[in-house]
């Protein structure tokens, strides 16, 4: 059944893999990367992402890197019965890649740079801030209005496309305030999802933390920038 090696940190997009590796039942080793100590940039992890961002697998000597690609790697190789995937080649299928591939090129970029310049920026930018969180509460308006019509995002069924932007939607309260209580259906979407057993199992890899940790860290994380505010 696989011999997978997941290499990972609890990021939006480490915590997609780890997700999905629980919703397929699959038996994987956790090898924790320490992205803040630059553990990414590493020779033996550029070994197996030379673009040294998490996560990545290996399986059989086979390399996966970039969150997208290993998702449509574990469901056309392990979900032989469509547990989170439709059968390629199907409207479904299709309406599933649009989704996978809004989020690669849409909410994790725009969001990853709202998180950028709100909590790692070494210098305040009012207008980075509020472009990035503008365009990322657009997109969840797209997210919001297709889920208003769909309870998931490619049908009926729930699947690698809405692992993908759940990994994303996740930390955006809590790292970016970001009320969903302004998108009713993104928010009924995100709270079936955080329900789900093999979900909360993902979330805890490679290390559980609670909300209230994750919060925390990042409540820290904007008083380090905002107090930059007055060399802006």
């Amino acid at each position: 059944m696989g011999d997978i090696t997941l290499y990972t940190c609890s990021t939006p997009n480490g915590i997609k893999v780890s997700i999905a590796l629980e919703e397929l039942s699959l038996a994987y080793r956790v090898v924790p990367i320490d992205i803040s100590s630059g553990a990414q940039k590493e020779p033996s992890f550029l070994a197996i992402n030379p673009n040294g961002r998490i996560p990545a697998i290996t399986d059989f000597g086979l390399r996966v890197f970039e969150s997208g690609a290993i998702l449509q790697y574990l469901a056309e190789t392990y979900d032989r019965d469509r547990t989170i995937s439709y059968a390629p080649g199907t409207p479904e299928y299709w309406e599933q890649m649009s989704w996978l591939m809004f989020q690669m090129g849409g909410v994790g970029p725009m969001q990853g740079q709202a998180n950028h310049f709100r909590l790692f920026a070494g210098e305040y930018s009012a207008y980075g801030i509020q472009r990035y969180t503008a365009e990322t509460k657009r997109l969840y308006s797209v997210l919001n209005d297709r889920l208003t019509v769909s309870p998931y995002l490619a049908g009926p069924k729930y699947t690698i496309a809405d692992i993908a932007n759940f990994g994303w939607v996740r930390y955006a309260p809590l790292a970016l305030e970001i009320n969903l209580n302004e998108f009713p259906a993104l928010k009924r979407w995100h709270s079936v999802i955080l329900e789900r057993s093999a979900v909360q199992r993902g979330l805890a890899v490679p290390t559980p933390k609670s909300d209230a940790e994750i919060a925390e860290r990042y409540r820290g994380l904007r008083e380090k920038v905002d107090g930059l505010r007055s060399r802006a």
